[in-house]
């Protein structure tokens, strides 16, 4: 099933506008990659547009936190999903997106990368 993310052709009234072309491929998109947590690590590569590539995070063990008291990023042991701002669905199936709270083993921890588009998780550490 392809999923389109082009121009639905409804006005914001909700009357129709007129087709003057036809669906491009370009327009096509992919599913979400919901990162959840798991034991071990796993990526999906995809090829996208030109020929590149791009890492999808399909399941995280581990996030890099930017520890300030050391000024230095380690490698660090998710044991949960507290919260998502986002969507509080999310946490409740351990879910990671951008802007959720992990708890690590040196505290809470805020993702600020985007897994599903990076393929990596970095976050920050949360007072």
């Amino acid at each position: 099933m392809s999923y389109y993310q082009g121009n639905d052709f409804k006005k914001i009234t909700g009357g129709k506008k007129g087709r003057r072309r036809d669906k491009r491929k370009y327009e096509l998109g992919g599913p979400p990659i919901n990162t959840t947590l798991a034991g071990e690590e796993e990526r999906k590569i995809v090829r996208t547009v030109g020929g590149n590539t791009k890492v999808k995070l399909k399941r995280a063990a581990y996030v890099n936190v930017y520890l300030p008291e050391e000024k230095r990023v380690r490698k660090v042991k998710i044991l949960d999903v507290v919260n998502v701002p986002s969507n509080p669905q999310l946490a409740r199936s351990k879910i990671i997106v951008k802007g959720a709270v992990v708890k690590t083993e040196v505290g809470l921890v805020k993702i600020v990368s985007r897994p599903g588009q990076d393929g990596v998780l970095n976050g920050v550490l949360v007072k």
